[in-house]
């Protein structure tokens, strides 16, 4: 089985509103993007703009592949004809990774499009670490799988980090650290932060995203992961404590809403990449 790559530097989530600046990079912030995240179900397509695009965008940056719809969670069986989709896609563009995420997306063949939790169980972990196992034989590659943020809290056999270590070490997958996530659910349900971080299995973690989240106007102290916002200082913050963790880290900005400028992208970009370099130099002078 092919691994998940290790490919490292600072990328952003590729969107159409950026089609043209990345396709022809020149001289402009476009060149200090050094890799690019796709969302793999907008390119399951035989033609038309997004893969016209996407080739030309191809020949200038590495890609990660990112999917929603993969429905790992979920009780009905595994979709073969969108794995056999993803499987071609990844043939054509080659990505230094596949991924999606720890939930469930539709049941009884309906897709409710959101990204549903799971609960923290033993028998999740199993079911759970079956299906991930069985899309990653059919894929011919280990997936990395993300956490997502959740809003209800439930009685469960194990907390999320431990659940989401679980799963990692029982499917043999890799995983992709979602920061903004796990600032939302901290905030949401009352829990370190920084313990979720340190319980995660070091060798596994392949990729952070970082992305910004909104407030409840009818209760503000739910936070909501919108990926709508610039990143907060909270996740910034959350963001450093990772890297001391987690080395060289690749790591990305999703923004799925409002989209802005790549200008304005590409400066939180250069944020990162300030906050990993400053990281570098703090554990160098500890060390000495």
């Amino acid at each position: 089985m092919q691994q998940s790559g290790s490919l490292s530097g600072f990328g952003l989530g590729l969107r159409p509103e950026h089609y043209v600046e990345f396709a022809s990079p020149g001289s402009g912030c476009a060149r200090r993007v050094d890799w690019l995240e796709i969302l793999s179900d907008n390119y399951l397509v035989p033609g038309g703009k997004p893969l016209y695009y996407l080739d030309k965008i191809r020949e200038h940056y590495p890609v990660a592949m990112h999917g929603v719809a993969m429905n790992l969670g979920s009780l009905d069986p595994l979709d073969t004809d969108y794995l056999l989709s993803l499987r071609t896609l990844a043939a054509r563009v080659e990505p230094f990774i596949i991924s999606d995420h720890l939930c469930w997306t539709g049941y009884a063949g309906r897709h409710l499009h959101d990204l549903l939790p799971l609960p923290y169980s033993e028998e999740a972990v199993v079911h759970l670490s079956a299906r991930i196992r069985q899309a990653q034989d059919f894929l011919g590659r280990r997936l990395v799988v993300e956490n997502v943020s959740s809003y209800m809290a439930a009685a469960t056999e194990l907390t999320e980090w431990e659940f989401v270590a679980a799963i990692a070490e029982s499917a043999d997958c890799d995983l992709l650290v979602d920061i903004n996530n796990i600032y939302v659910s901290a905030n949401n349900h009352g829990f370190d932060p920084l313990v979720y971080l340190q319980s995660l299995p070091a060798g596994r973690v392949r990729q952070f995203h970082l992305a910004g989240h909104s407030v409840s106007t009818e209760n503000s102290h739910l936070y909501i992961d919108t990926h709508d916002q610039p990143v907060c200082d909270g996740v910034w913050t959350l963001y450093a404590a990772a890297l001391a963790l987690f080395p060289d880290v690749p790591v990305m900005i999703a923004r799925d809403g409002n989209i802005p400028s790549l200008d304005e992208l590409v400066g939180e970009l250069d944020r990162a990449s300030q906050t990993a370099g400053a990281t570098r130099r703090e554990a160098s002078h500890a060390a000495a």
